[in-house]
């Protein structure tokens, strides 16, 4: 065999990878390790509600082979694109990861973008031992080997952007808007702890709504939105709609004469991609909270805004936040390669922690022992061109926090997937490691 047992106990791993460079420099080894390419899943919705976010991280993922492949590839093999579609179909997402590790047998994933079809595959990579690489903001609340969290936690996002809200622009009253699945339902659930314990708003204070995946009736919702804002206290609006329901919901704010002056919007899933091609006249002065905006001025970002338009041949084309996510951990994972000699899944596991490649915000990003990455904090407003202008930024980066101090069941708990600990979820108080509770947790997610 090629690699190492995938079972082996982790003292041993860091020797197998060793013992597998040693004898693949030689004979038969050699050749074939140099003539097969190195497979990479993509596992992302090209149809379906959530296509109009997800093809373009297909296509990204896309773009850093070929480059990657350009300049020789990884361990002298090139890389191979295995894609599948599935389909904004959050059990499909499972059997299309299942086909990825199992049929092609792909060293690594990058993919999904809700938290729902995240919990819908973890299953799945962990009884099979995957690498997923996730793009997306989400609520937290998780840590598992096998995968690793390069969008933000609440507190690489949700928490400062509230913060911003109350600090900057004097809001004192709340609308957490979602779409109706896991990520929107428990980041509500932490921001709202975390308005009433931090800054002592009362639940009069607080309103909160959901909203099914590519909802578009939103004449009620918005007009108590209008008359939630109108009781004599600033109102802001946290968005956490995801998708194409993201169109008509700016629309009917527009329509019902609601802008940014009266009841400021800051989104956690809105950006350049969902602006393009809509009217962002009305959308003008709103807000979107992420860790990347196209409108960076670093060299980093121009040259991937460079790279991005020539690879597209769009003059048009525009960058995002998941976009940046995955030009990151695509290079972490080919950094953590290089460094264990092998694709093998335990060693790169092992090879990763401590990696810190740049990021497009001039900067660089980290990979923690809980599989989080460290992360600049932005704040955007939108402009008529559909961009964003930075108004506010964390004067460093942020570690991704796995579990939130503002649950109960979450604030005794620490993630280090390094020797000897080797937890997700270990409990500081009791001194134990609570184990994978993924499938559990997957079917909470789904029944939602």
């Amino acid at each position: 065999m090629l690699f190492p047992v995938r079972l082996m106990s982790s003292p041993s791993r860091a020797v197998a990878a060793a013992l597998f460079a040693a004898a693949s420099l030689g004979g038969t080894g050699q050749a074939l390790a140099q003539e097969e390419p190195i497979k990479v899943g993509i596992l992302h919705s090209l149809s379906g509600t959530m296509a109009i976010s997800e093809s373009t991280l297909k296509d990204t993922v896309e773009m850093l082979i070929a480059q990657q492949n350009e300049q020789g590839g990884l361990l002298g093999r090139q890389l191979e694109a295995v894609v599948v579609d599935p389909a904004s179909n959050w059990p499909l997402f499972a059997e299309r990861a299942r086909e990825l590790l199992e049929q092609h047998e792909v060293d690594v994933v990058f993919g999904n973008w809700t938290s729902v079809s995240r919990k819908a595959v973890l299953p799945v990579f962990e009884e099979l031992n995957g690498l997923l690489f996730y793009p997306v903001q989400y609520e937290g609340e998780e840590s598992s080997e096998n995968v690793f969290y390069t969008g933000a936690a609440p507190n690489q996002q949700a928490i400062p952007a509230v913060e911003y809200l109350i600090n900057e622009v004097g809001v004192e009253r709340f609308v957490l808007l979602g779409t109706d699945y896991v990520y929107p339902r428990t980041t509500n659930r932490i921001l709202e702890a975390f308005l009433k314990e931090e800054h002592g708003l009362a639940d009069e204070d607080i309103m909160i709504d959901y909203t099914p995946f590519g909802h578009s009736d939103w004449q009620n919702i918005v007009a108590e939105v209008r008359r939630f804002g109108s009781e004599g206290k600033k109102t802001a609006v946290v968005s956490t709609i995801n998708g194409d329901a993201n169109v008509p919901f700016y629309r009917e704010l527009a329509n019902q004469g609601i802008d940014a002056a009266d009841i400021p919007v800051i989104a956690f899933s809105v950006g350049e991609q969902e602006l393009s091609g809509i009217d962002t006249g009305p959308l003008v002065g709103h807000l979107a909270a992420w860790n990347y905006f196209m409108s960076v001025d670093s060299d980093a970002n121009y040259d991937f805004i460079d790279a991005w338009i020539d690879y597209t041949g769009d003059e048009e084309a525009v960058t995002n936040d998941p976009m940046e996510a995955h030009y990151i951990g695509f290079n972490m994972w080919a950094e953590a390669v290089r460094k264990a000699g092998t694709t093998d899944v335990d060693a790169v596991k092992d090879a990763i922690i401590g990696v810190t490649v740049p990021n497009l915000t001039g900067g660089y990003a980290a990979m923690m022992p809980n599989h989080h990455i460290t992360k600049p904090v932005l704040i955007g407003e939108v402009q008529d061109n559909g961009q964003f202008d930075i108004v506010w930024q964390t004067p460093a980066t942020v570690a991704g926090d796995a579990w939130s101090d503002y649950l109960p069941g979450s604030r005794d708990l620490i993630a280090d997937w390094r020797l000897p600990m080797e937890c997700g979820n270990f409990n500081v108080v009791n001194g134990s490691c609570g184990g994978s509770n993924a499938a559990e947790e997957a079917e909470v997610a789904l029944a939602e």
